[in-house]
């Protein structure tokens, strides 16, 4: 790890990579907020690995980042994105994710597809309380980690001071187990008194790497240069030696012997990848026509020296398609097929292209396999248990898709045309279909309601929205039966924003956002009569009927409940289903505000009947008038849904979110500790106040905090809100 004499053999210029084993894979996700500079880190490695040319460039023109128009007009990542690059004879599948919170989905896709994370940092912006949660995400599935910190060209950046307020935020109970390897080397310092970082200082070889000219350069350092690496030197050897659990290195150590550095560097990767040490590094993209990126050299060799292969990746639990659990060896080649599609995107040229780990087997192209669905259909995605033949495997290069022949357990590899399978969807052979354990998926809560802007837009709607939910499995598709509204529920208003985009540029569908609305209800708060009359003479056959009912509240949850309590005829037997009929008819209706009506019993009490005039039709308008009647007669309730909602969040954030909550119509049912610094909140809030709550939390707690809702049931609404809810109907109407 920058501190061993290797041969490098950087991968050429917009080459395809293959691995042909397990061993020879090191699958990395880049995790960090927004603007911590994770895309700028990949194409600094890319090039430093010779994926791309000095220019940064792949041979299409484009850089080796370059996915989506979208991320161009937006100028942030919105998605999962892969860049593989070699590097002493090793595939390193980069995997870049997007830092903003909207896009969290795209983030659990990528720590799915990878075996250890680099925790992107920046010396100006530090730790957020996002990048926290991930954090701990990952220690409780004991991922292996680093700690890369950027932007130390920013004024008054201290690599010193974020290294320990890093230490403070991952070390938990253990401080010494986040250490720097290696100690920025600053140049002197320019007109505006900041010094720029030329190099690096290895702190167990004490190795001076100077790449001041483009290109890293080894030296030895001064003589007075020793004593100020010498104490960071003694606490990264003390805190590797304690992670080794090795008692009698320690005790060599304390007593004055001096250490190998070999075996320090093989206990150090021992740490690493089992994810009890987390070494701390510094990185900076290459100046224009340079070579090499400063801390880039480092950072492969902790990669492929120190993080784990797919070998160590505990295999997510595997069952048959009837959910018989099926035990399998991890990464085994010639094993059952097992692989997952982690994200699903579209290419205007090629088609859907998936984005596929593969778990056991080989994956080989023209191939028939089958895809499992992934139970995901409250959020518009379909089951499925279908056969699909593989298309032509490939790996990105920039903007373009470059073919290879398989790809091996431990492997990503992208898959061309498989038309069914979404993210999240098993592949697995034919004749042995297997279903994985699906990764959480966090909840949609925003939402964004939509109608077609034009009639050519809307034949096309359905299609859009389709493959929309089938490459975001974090976007749920409703159809509302209750306000006949399409609403797509989001993450948040970005997530939001690139939906709507796709729709328009990927898909070509123009489409309008309307207000969303909340389903409402209407009910009886007392006792009433009505009579319908129907009769009209017009020549011929006339109409006549007359019903007389009484509406009575019940309690909620009952629905409607019809009694007949017609006698001596009033009503002929074969008319009370039409009287019935025409009261539910009306119900669905409404007979206030015009939402449906609930939680009633309605009693045929008497009526009236012609021998030549009455008919099915005529009792029907009876029912429905005879309710109307007795609406205008009573008082009648709008009742709202309520959601019964569960807020985790940060103890220093409690008092604001309560009030906040209490602020929304909100009934706080109680707290309770949940770790450590975490409580979780329980309210019962109406829908009306929460649907931007998504929104409204992560700015209240800055991001830390997460909550989820169910419905509970509908309750009437204040008068005063329920008054304006009828004006409006009204106005519409």
């Amino acid at each position: 790890m920058g501190d061993k004499a290797q041969s490098h053999h950087p991968g050429a210029a917009g080459r395809a990579l293959t691995a042909d084993r397990p061993a020879s894979v090191r699958n990395v996700v880049l995790v960090g907020h927004s603007g911590s500079g994770k895309t700028t880190l990949v194409e600094a490695l890319a090039l430093t690995a010779g994926a791309v040319n000095r220019a940064g460039r792949v041979e299409d023109g484009g850089t080796v980042s370059d996915y989506d128009d979208i991320e161009h007009r937006q100028q942030r990542s919105v998605q999962l994105s892969l860049v593989p690059v070699q590097w002493d004879g090793i595939k390193v599948n980069l995997l870049d994710t997007p830092g903003y919170a909207d896009f969290v989905g795209e983030l659990r896709a990528g720590l799915r597809a990878a075996d250890a994370a680099l925790f992107v940092v920046s010396a100006s912006d530090g730790v957020d309380g996002s990048t926290r949660m991930v954090w701990e995400e990952c220690a409780a599935v004991g991922m292996p980690r680093a700690i890369v910190i950027t932007h130390l060209e920013a004024a008054r950046s201290d690599f010193e001071e974020m290294t320990r307020t890093c230490a403070e935020a991952f070390g938990g109970d253990d401080p010494d187990a986040v250490l720097p390897l290696y100690l920025p080397l600053r140049g002197p310092e320019g007109p505006d008194g900041h010094a720029p970082v030329t190099g690096l200082v290895g702190l167990l070889s004490q190795k001076l790497f100077d790449y001041s000219t483009g290109e890293r350069k080894e030296s030895e350092p001064g003589e007075d240069q020793l004593p100020d690496i010498e104490e960071a030197r003694n606490r990264l050897i003390e805190g590797i030696i304690a992670e080794s659990e090795d008692e009698t290195l320690m005790d060599r150590y304390l007593g004055g012997e001096t250490v190998d550095i070999k075996t320090l560097v093989e206990d150090l990767e021992r740490a690493v990848a089992r994810g009890s040490f987390f070494p701390v590094l510094a990185a900076a993209p290459a100046a224009e026509g340079a070579r090499q990126g400063l801390g880039t050299v480092e950072l492969l060799e902790l990669i492929t020296g120190g993080f784990p292969t797919p070998f160590e990746h505990p295999l997510p639990g595997v069952t048959t398609v009837d959910g018989a659990p099926r035990e399998l060896k991890p990464c085994d080649t010639d094993g059952p097929l097992v692989a997952e599609v982690v994200k699903t995107s579209s290419d205007p040229y090629v088609g859907r292209i998936s984005l596929v780990r593969v778990f056991s087997g080989t994956l080989r192209p023209d191939r028939t396999v089958h895809v499992s669905g992934h139970g995901l259909a409250d959020r518009g995605h379909e089951d499925h248990d279908v056969d699909e033949k593989i298309g032509a495997l490939s790996m990105p290069f920039g903007k373009q898709q470059r073919p290879v022949t398989h790809a091996v357990a431990g492997d990503l590899v992208c898959v061309a045309k498989l038309s069914r399978a979404e993210t999240g969807d098993t592949l697995s052979a034919k004749d042995d279909p297997l279903l994985m354990e699906p990764w959480q998926m966090p909840d949609p809560l925003l939402p964004l309601a939509i109608q077609a802007h034009s009639k050519a837009d809307e034949d096309k709607l359905s299609q859009g929205l389709s493959r929309l939910v089938a490459e975001d499995p974090t976007m749920r598709l409703e159809q509302n039966q209750d306000t006949h509204q399409v609403v797509l529920w989001c993450l948040g208003e970005a997530h939001a924003d690139v939906a709507l985009e796709r729709l328009r540029h990927r898909y070509g569908v123009q489409v309008d956002v309307v207000p969303h609305r909340v389903s409402l209800r209407e009910t009886f708060a007392t006792k009433a009569g009505g009579r319908g009359r129907h009769v009209k003479q017009s020549g011929g056959h006339g109409q006549y009927a007359i019903c007389e009912i009484e509406v009575e509240p019940l309690p909620g949850g009952s629905g409607i409940e019809f009694v007949d309590k017609v006698v001596g005829g009033a009503v002929p037997r074969q008319f009370i289903p039409s009287v019935e009929k025409g009261v539910r008819v009306q119900a669905a209706k409404g007979v206030a505000a015009g939402y449906p009506l609930v939680d009633v019993r309605i009693t045929l009490l008497d009526g009236k009947a012609h021998s030549v005039d009455s008919s099915d039709a005529a009792f029907q308008t009876a029912g429905a008038l005879a309710l109307r009647e007795a609406a205008a007669d009573a008082r009648i309730h709008l009742l709202e849904p309520v959601a019964e909602v569960t807020v985790l969040v940060g103890d220093e954030y409690v008092g604001a979110v309560m009030s906040d909550l209490s602020g929304r119509r909100g009934r706080l049912l109680g707290t309770e500790q949940v770790g450590t610094g975490r409580t979780l909140i329980r309210a019962e809030v109406p829908e009306f106040e929460i649907g931007r709550y998504t929104v409204d939390l992560r700015s209240l707690s800055h991001g830390t905090a997460r909550f989820d809702r169910r419905y509970a049931r509908h309750e009437p609404m204040p008068p005063q809100i329920a008054e304006r809810i009828r004006e409006q109907a009204g106005d519409e109407g």
